[in-house]
């Protein structure tokens, strides 16, 4: 089934039996609004201009959420720079709409209960393991010195600016990660729009993860 490079970082970000996230929210919803700005880059919707998201085509995609982003772009007043992006789109209900859509394609499995028996908690563990294998296999490839699809360097880019690739794939070259997470597998346009969503991206978690530790 066809998923979004967002959707594929979910995947990735929870265990495969238990379906506990690998990483904080901190860091996995900034992650997953730069996945969504990433992927309409590599479509050729948007581009890096003068620091600032460009739209350089308007069609949709097909996706619910990519053309919502997508209209959003095209109906802001004003260009804005990727780190304006991020912090807008980044949020837990974000999160919880492309785990629920998971769900409902037969992705995952939605199973609600309590810790201690008082604190709610939802874990996603997976109805259909062939999804994520399939991207694990191409990601895997990848790590492994395989020439990159646009689509797959992005998710490793994404992953890495989350600290999830550690997580994900402990034993992957880090000299390969930063290889493809600095783009050199894109064209000029697209490896500069992609590294400035990446760089918005790991500092909306810095930010937010300042703000978790020191209680605010």
């Amino acid at each position: 089934m066809k998923v979004t490079i967002a959707e594929e970082l979910l995947l990735l970000a929870y265990s495969e039996g238990e379906g506990k996230q690998l990483i904080s929210t901190v860091q996995l919803d900034p992650a997953l609004a730069g996945a969504l700005l990433a992927e309409l880059a590599v479509e050729g919707r948007v581009e890096l201009t003068d620091d600032k998201l460009v739209l350089t085509g308007s069609a949709p995609l097909g996706d619910e959420e990519l053309d919502a982003v997508l209209s959003r772009v095209a109906g802001e007043h004003k260009e804005r720079k990727p780190a304006w992006w991020v912090q807008r789109l980044q949020s837990h209900k974000l999160r919880a709409r492309l785990l629920t859509r998971l769900a409902q394609s037969g992705v995952l499995t939605e199973q609600r209960g309590k810790v201690l028996g008082i604190f709610p908690v939802t874990r996603w563990p997976e109805a259909d393991p062939s999804v994520e294998a399939d991207v694990r296999e191409r990601v895997a490839s990848v790590l492994g010195g395989a020439e990159p699809d646009p689509r797959t360097a992005v998710l490793i880019a994404i992953m890495h600016a989350a600290k999830l690739d550690r997580k994900a794939f402990p034993g992957a070259s880090k000299e390969r990660v930063k290889e493809l997470a600095e783009g050199a597998w894109a064209g000029d346009a697209v490896a500069k729009t992609i590294a400035a969503i990446n760089a918005a991206t790991i500092t909306a978690i810095t930010a937010a993860t300042v703000v978790a530790t020191s209680g605010g």
